[in-house]
């Protein structure tokens, strides 16, 4: 492995076979498949990839919680399956939404718990607790005790543990999903900067969000169905779309949307869902005579048209691209 990696993995593979009391007990399943991935010192890697693509079995063989079947990943240099604990010493992890700490202790104890984990010393230990808590605007709570917390707040005390380490590599696993915009916003800018000053150390964030993930991101790998389909800049990633036309549209209502439009002439990749009580359809077409037929389709249908914009491609056209459907629909 080049000594500037801060993970890579080679033909990655992780396996589970269905327990006994399931339907079909004995099938393999599989979660990952010849997984290639390399991830720069001094990196924010994205990974996006709908429900059931992955991410959470990669996340948990980089972090030491699950071993995979075959292939190897190594972490700071070193092998997650070889030396777990050497790989402990280089990483910390923050997932959204997670329920973690002691209920009976205070938030400043929660974390000074944790710190010693690490074996920080009492003064590094306080300044950073102190300096985190004052970032995710939880200042006033460090005396609140655990189970006096609300959910999103949690979320936050979760958050600052995550960077009291200092780690050299952290994994964040959606760590604004469910917070309000201007915690998100604030969590984004200290992310972007963590990464930015500190120039060695790497941060891979999994996100439903594709704002967050274009702005944020200096590489972004798509992953679904345990592959990794493309990975690469934003802005390389989008310029892959340049010589397509991409169309939103808005409906009322569309009786059959998923096979309302199949067998129409030029469209790449389509995607739907319902916002604020109407239909949003995506179509991503070879050129922009392939939008009368579909015009034509929904007129029969007796769907009324509400809106119809054309735009430059995102990351989100990217992902249904190639995976066929929005970050949030079902496989």
């Amino acid at each position: 492995m080049s000594t500037n990696l801060a993970v890579s993995t080679q033909n990655l593979g992780r396996v589970y076979r269905a327990k006994k009391r399931e339907a079909g007990s004995g099938k393999e399943i599989v979660a990952l498949h010849g997984v290639d991935l390399e991830i720069h010192q001094g990196e924010l890697f994205g990974l996006l990839g709908p429900n059931g693509a992955g991410k959470t079995t990669l996340i948990k063989i980089l972090t030491t919680l699950l071993a995979p079947t075959s292939g190897e990943a190594r972490v700071a240099g070193t092998d997650v399956a070889k030396n777990p604990w050497e790989v402990r010493r280089h990483i910390n992890m923050v997932s959204g939404g997670e329920s973690s700490g002691y209920g009976l202790l205070t938030v400043e104890e929660n974390l000074w718990l944790f710190s010693q984990f690490y074996g920080l010393d009492w003064k590094t230990a306080r300044e950073r607790i102190r300096e985190m808590l004052k970032i995710v605007g939880m200042e006033d709570r460090a005396k609140t005790k655990i189970y006096h917390l609300s959910t999103g707040m949690r979320q936050k005390m979760n958050f600052a543990r995550g960077f009291i380490t200092d780690p050299e590599i952290i994994f964040l696993d959606e760590p604004t999903l469910g917070l309000d915009v201007q915690t998100s916003r604030v969590l984004r800018d200290f992310v972007k900067n963590w990464v930015r000053v500190r120039k060695n150390k790497t941060l891979l964030l999994t996100t439903h969000y594709m704002q967050e993930a274009d702005e944020l991101c200096d590489r972004v790998a798509i992953i679904d169905r345990g592959k990794i389909l493309a990975c690469d800049t934003p802005s390389n990633l989008k310029r892959s779309l340049n010589q397509s036309s991409v169309f939103h549209l808005k409906v009322d209502s569309l009786p059959q949307p998923d096979s309302q439009f199949q067998g129409l002439k030029g469209i790449q990749s389509f995607a739907h869902h319902q916002h604020n009580g109407l239909l949003e359809l995506s179509f991503i077409v070879e050129t922009e005579n392939a939008l009368m037929p579909i015009l034509a389709s929904i007129e029969r249908s007796k769907g009324n048209l509400i809106s119809l914009e054309k735009r430059q491609p995102t990351l989100e056209d990217v992902f249904i691209n190639l995976v066929g459907r929005g970050l949030s629909e079902e496989p």
